[in-house]
């Protein structure tokens, strides 16, 4: 018999007692058998005292596994986490440079072109010089040929 059992039982006793008269609600019960459910409730208390006692233990047990398991789970969310960070660094990083290598090249290619056009302007100059005076030298030559066969 359980101990809320035996309980109930001394509050039947109780309720079933019969009245002391001129006594301000005394009354009078069995007196063995009130022993007999206290002592069952000595015997039973441990009994239930260690129940309850294993069932703080276990409710301890999941606790401290489900709190190690939600660590477990954060650390390896937080892993995850500055693994992306790493991540998104290391593209921001490759974009960055890309861009500045890319602005170096256009700059490269701008100052080659600017360079090749003005090389292209000179050598076009000293041509234009160079067949001015071989048309100069040919207006003269032929101006000395009209002259020498008149």
């Amino acid at each position: 018999m359980g101990i809320d059992e035996i309980l109930e039982l001394m509050d039947d006793m109780l309720d079933k007692a019969v009245n002391v008269p001129f006594s301000n609600k005394k009354s009078l019960i069995d007196v063995e058998k009130m022993r007999e459910l206290v002592d069952e409730i000595r015997i039973n208390m441990p009994k239930e005292i260690k129940a309850a006692h294993e069932l703080v233990s276990d409710r301890r047990n999941v606790m401290n596994s489900a709190k190690n398991e939600a660590a477990a789970i954060v650390q390896r969310a937080e892993q995850r986490a500055a693994a992306l960070v790493s991540q998104q660094e290391i593209v921001r990083q490759a974009t960055q440079k890309a861009a500045e290598i890319n602005a170096a090249a256009q700059e490269q290619t701008k100052e080659l072109r600017d360079m090749t056009n003005k090389y292209v302007d000179n050598m076009l100059t000293k041509v234009e010089e160079l067949l001015s005076n071989d048309i100069i030298d040919v207006k003269k030559a032929r101006s000395a040929l009209k002259n020498n066969t008149r």
